[in-house]
């Protein structure tokens, strides 16, 4: 794709931080964010000419019209994200996940790359195709579908629904299965497991990026589709990624035989889909796990880093 402007919603979080500094090398880049979770993923942006903030709020009517003045196209990943924060604050979710998102489709006359959610699927049995059925368990996941939506209005959009990231970032989140499970394995030297035969798909933060910067080189015969993004390789049980985690990490783990995980998802997912158009995901669980024990030193785990900080 040629160079042009692109507005990245929620460009300070997890998969901005690292998103931003690859498009700079190609393209101009606004970002629309409130700065909810701080500016610290921003920083290395600063200086680069082709870089431009803009403080706002996806809710808001006026700073969205605003943002997306002279842009060529949108990757929309503002919302509030993951089981706790969602459930804690469903009102906010709604809100941000998709009445904002409707908003922006309202107003955006350009292609959006929307960042859903695997979580769509919910528990199922069968190994989960882009057709499959949607069976959301929680209230993250009905807002993702409710914004789905939305975007299928959009006169040109791609969708992607994510496994659940992992690896590090500026904006480092320990919500996350795998970020969770290294720190406490480190930090605790311990580590309980409920429900450890339930089955989750996974991919790295810098992988997400790659699909961000393959939808863009390959627009065009992307377009109107839904995609999973991810690896069957990376489709794993709690159980394999905590025993993953021991062969780097000396800790006390536990399968708890009774309690429950409130988080129900329990799926596989085919990506065959997005892998016959030629994009394969290239970091694994170890990677992930190798690069997260060496950032453990410098992360304190009882503070900060987490989704489900009370907004106002």
């Amino acid at each position: 794709m040629k160079t042009i402007n692109i507005l990245v919603t929620g460009g300070a979080g997890y998969i901005g931080s690292c998103l931003i500094p690859e498009l700079l090398k190609k393209h101009d880049v606004k970002i629309l964010d409130n700065l909810t979770y701080g500016y610290y993923g921003l920083l290395p942006n600063l200086g680069n000419s082709n870089f431009e903030f803009f403080h706002g709020d996806i809710r808001d009517t006026k700073d969205i019209e605003n943002a997306l003045k002279n842009i060529d196209l949108v990757i929309h990943l503002a919302a509030l994200v993951g089981y706790p924060a969602c459930k804690a604050q469903p009102k906010l979710a709604k809100e941000i996940n998709h009445l904002a998102t409707k908003k922006l489709v309202k107003y955006c006359k350009v292609p959006i790359v929307f960042a859903s959610t695997g979580s769509c699927y919910g528990p199922l049995t069968e190994v989960c195709t882009e057709n499959s059925p949607l069976k959301p368990a929680t209230e993250y996941s009905k807002t993702k579908i409710d914004a789905e939506r939305e975007i299928r209005k959009c006169d040109d959009f791609i969708i992607y629904r994510f496994s659940t990231g992992f690896g590090l970032s500026l904006r480092p989140r320990l919500d996350l299965l795998v970020n969770d499970f290294v720190i406490k394995a480190v930090k605790n030297k311990e580590l309980i497991i409920y429900e450890k035969d339930y089955w989750r798909s996974f991919v790295h933060v810098r992988d997400i990026v790659r699909s961000f910067l393959f939808a863009l080189d390959h627009f065009d015969e992307m377009n109107h589709e839904i995609y999973n993004v991810g690896s069957e390789e990376l489709c794993l049980t709690k159980k394999d990624v905590a025993l993953a985690i021991k062969k780097y990490v000396d800790f006390h783990l536990k399968f708890a035989q009774f309690g429950t995980d409130p988080d129900k998802r329990n799926y596989k997912v085919s990506f065959q889909k997005i892998r016959d158009l030629g994009f394969k995901t290239k970091y694994s669980l170890d990677d992930g796990i190798k690069e997260l024990i060496q950032a453990s030193m410098f992360i304190d785990h009882k503070k900060e880093y987490y989704n489900d900080k009370v907004f106002k």
